[in-house]
């Protein structure tokens, strides 16, 4: 499979993330493993996470899909064909957030206990933290970089402003640079990358591993209706989707789709990977079936025509 070099870094991943935040939540231990397993079984090599998942769920108090992967990179031994991507700086606990040099001394060592190992090789930010100088979190980043506990770094959820007044500390100072932005980004969600942040990122060779890649799975077209939604995990995420604009990007999909005789999920998948400012979207899966098909989608290459009747269907509106 071809790899793809996330912005100036020295990563090499594959066209598709998978988004680790189901592990623990929507799928146990047993169905991550095997999940996990037939990601790198497919040529797969990205994974990513954060320290707050799944604290959401009733029971769990974050750190559980770490746990997760720590526990199968330890009975796998294969560190070293994996690009592991986590975040912090959501809060985890009264007092444990933000992007202080202290709590990323704590934080750092919490995630590497929980992933068991000794480096992660993109450690994002997890959302801006205000409070803090950037200059201190981009000075704490050099010193985990120096320690050799983490490779590369990544900002989530900035905004252009923020992003653009981070990379230019890192230039000014001689400190270490995002890499890699992960902003909400799919057919239906277009308005928070594209324009001002999408332009800089892409003056700037920044990678874009946007999540939400499928609209929390409205984008595969199994939610053509509320009754659809009923007795789903993200069927809550998924209702403001389900009106004219919603149904006519998942018309366009159909139709591509039926030429490519593929499935819409992974047409919406090949939009995302053809985008000149995307490196890797972030897509999850909760069975093996799922995950086929996102693998699948990797080798569509969609042409001219169809990226613009999916890009007309789909214009914010």
């Amino acid at each position: 499979m071809e790899k793809r070099r996330l912005g100036q870094s020295s990563l090499e991943v594959s066209p598709i993330t998978f988004g680790c935040n189901v592990f623990g939540w929507t799928a146990d231990e047993k169905m991550s493993f095997a999940l996990l397993d037939a990601w790198v079984d497919a040529g797969f090599n990205f994974l990513d996470t954060a320290d707050v998942y799944s604290r959401w769920h009733p029971g769990n108090s974050g750190g559980d899909s770490e746990v997760i992967i720590g526990k199968w990179l330890k009975a796998r031994g294969n560190r070293d064909k994996i690009v592991l991507a986590t975040k912090l700086g959501i809060e985890m606990a009264p007092g444990k957030k933000g992007l202080s040099r202290a709590y990323m001394q704590t934080a750092v060592e919490d995630s590497l206990r929980r992933l068991q190992t000794d480096y992660v090789d993109l450690y994002q930010s997890h959302r801006d933290d205000p409070e803090t100088p950037i200059e201190e979190t981009l000075s704490a980043y050099g010193e985990l970089i120096k320690q050799g506990k983490v490779q590369e770094i990544g900002a989530s959820n900035y905004s252009a402003d923020r992003l653009a007044e981070s990379l230019k500390i890192s230039t000014q100072n001689g400190l270490p640079r995002y890499q890699s932005l992960q902003p909400q980004y799919s057919l239906v969600e277009r308005t928070e990358l594209e324009g001002k942040l999408e332009d800089l990122c892409l003056a700037e060779k920044v990678g874009v591993i946007g999540y939400y890649s499928l609209a929390s799975g409205f984008l595969t077209g199994k939610y053509r209706s509320r009754a659809d939604t009923e007795g789903r995990a993200r069927g809550s995420r998924v209702a403001k989707y389900l009106d004219d604009y919603g149904f006519g990007v998942l018309k366009a999909l159909d139709e591509v789709a039926a030429r490519y005789e593929a499935k819409p999920g992974q047409i919406a998948l090949a939009w995302l990977i053809a985008r000149p400012s995307v490196t890797a979207p972030i897509a999850s899966a909760t069975n093996l079936e799922q995950l086929a098909e996102l693998a699948e989608a990797a080798d569509i290459e969609l042409d001219a025509e169809s990226i613009q009747k999916i890009d007309t269907a789909s214009q914010p509106r």
